[in-house]
């Protein structure tokens, strides 16, 4: 059994999937009973943990809509509100580690495994933007710099992104997405810009994935941001 930590768009096809499938079965031991691996150290950890339970579903099946799955299977458990698992069962970085080794001439993710700070601080930037400005601005100096590690920032990062974003943050990220993809200040893109945040995210995704543009399709925000409206 395991339910990662970084953000789904790290995980390919097989992991995706296979994530959900696990994830279901470690709510029907917490919420039915049931035993099957009810003493493994991953459901130990998140044993009370409903909410977030629900949020990396959330991440997950707004990962898998992205690539053109469909979830019929949403989860309610709700215990803990706001409060994550402090137990890693493996830290970020080594988590990613893992998944190098695991995907070993096979098809990788959406977002390409990271080799360094700058390329993982890359995939995050709009992730961040939508949480807090002026931290965006600190890990961003901060690792151009090099001070900080990539093991530090990849436990930074994962969690900064088990904060719910603000209204306003989302819609500053989406606007700088927005601004990113479009290619003028017409009408029509301006009238893009004011969408309700879901439909201004899709919009986006469409044109990410119609344009093959690859600094968008490596964003963590491209599917994590509509786990949050």
């Amino acid at each position: 059994m395991r339910i990662w930590d970084i953000n789904p768009g790290y995980l390919n096809r097989q992991s995706l999937l296979g994530e959900h499938r696990e994830l279901h079965g470690l709510v029907s031991i917490m919420v039915n009973g049931k035993k099957g691996y009810s003493r493994h150290p991953e459901t130990i950890r998140w044993i009370g943990f409903g909410w977030a339970i629900r949020q990396r579903h959330r991440a997950l099946a707004s990962e898998m809509a992205l690539r053109g799955y469909t979830d019929k299977s949403p989860l309610r458990t709700r215990s803990n509100k706001g409060k994550w698992p402090a137990i890693y069962i493996d830290a970020p970085h080594i988590q990613f580690e893992l998944l190098k080794e695991k995907y070993k001439d096979k098809e990788g993710g959406r977002i390409q495994l990271p080799e360094n700070a700058q390329q993982l601080w890359r995939h995050h930037k709009y992730s961040v933007l939508a949480r807090d400005q002026q931290t965006y601005k600190e890990i961003g100096r901060n690792v151009s710099s090099g001070e900080l590690p990539f093991e530090e920032l990849a436990m930074i990062l994962v969690e900064l992104l088990r904060k719910p974003p603000g209204a306003e943050g989302i819609r500053n990220a989406l606007q700088h997405m927005w601004g990113y993809i479009s290619e003028s200040k017409s009408n029509a893109n301006k009238k893009v810009a004011q969408l309700p945040p879901g439909e201004m995210l899709r919009q986006i995704q469409r044109q990410a994935s119609i344009r093959k543009e690859p600094y968008l399709n490596g964003s963590t925000a491209l599917s994590e941001l509509m786990a949050w409206i």
